[in-house]
């Protein structure tokens, strides 16, 4: 079976301990260390190669440039995953937009974070989620039925709209034949050539389209804490 597909993980591969960390009552972070944790011990070269990738990243500071606190989201048209187009300003409105980006169904802290996101969302109440990733609809539909998530996961073509936000980067070769070596070759994913990638953020958006909390970081094995969203959306509506 292919590293994409549906079907049982085998025993200590990075899906198998998403399987057996989800819904676990732990923190985002902490389930998402014990896929480092257990990953490494697994695969000490392969970690090696994403940490110096990482580092590579955080030393150019990929990422600074997306939009900042109190700067306006750039609006976008993208298609979801019924094929249905979707623009920002048909998201805005009187509740707080949660903008998510993320890898991909083949990455397993992606799978993780996004069935964390699912399970809050009655915390978040009315506020809406989209999810923005640049793979295509057959696995953004995956993603969303195994996450057993109710928001839309919309479709950038490239990483399109990343790049044109300061949130695209290209995988260098050493870290693609590793993704190779695991069954994961990201261009068949997202139906085009490219080996880029949106680097996970989540902004929340006020109803005028501005950002008024955002987490923007590198190191994809690092995302925004559950519970720092929800005071973000809770302190939003407060008008703080």
């Amino acid at each position: 079976m292919a590293a994409d597909e549906t079907g049982p993980a085998e025993p200590g591969s990075p899906i198998d301990i998403v399987a057996r960390y989800n819904r676990r009552p732990l923190a985002l972070s902490e389930r998402l260390e014990a896929i480092v944790r257990e990953t490494r011990a697994a695969n000490p070269s392969g970690m090696a190669v994403v940490d110096r990738f990482v580092a590579r990243l955080e030393a150019a500071r990929a990422g600074a440039d997306a939009p900042a606190l109190g700067e306006a989201l750039p609006p976008f048209l993208l298609p979801d995953h019924d094929g249905a187009l979707v623009s920002l300003a048909g998201l805005l409105g009187n509740e707080p937009l949660v903008v998510v980006f993320h890898r991909g169904h083949w990455c397993p802290y992606c799978r993780m974070t996004i069935a964390a996101l699912a399970e809050a969302q009655p915390r978040l109440g009315a506020a809406r989620i989209v999810a923005i990733s640049a793979e295509v609809q057959r696995y953004t539909r995956r993603i969303r039925a195994e996450a057993l998530a109710q928001f839309r996961f919309l479709s950038d073509m490239d990483a399109a709209y990343a790049a044109s936000i300061g949130l695209a980067i290209t995988i260098e070769p050493a870290l693609r034949a590793v993704l190779e070596q695991a069954g994961k070759r990201i261009p068949d994913f997202q139906g085009g050539q490219a080996w880029v990638l949106p680097i996970p953020a989540v902004f929340v958006v006020d109803r005028n389209g501005m950002v008024r909390a955002r987490h923007v970081d590198p190191d994809y094995r690092r995302r925004m804490e559950i519970d720092d969203l929800v005071a973000a959306v809770a302190a939003l509506r407060r008008g703080v």
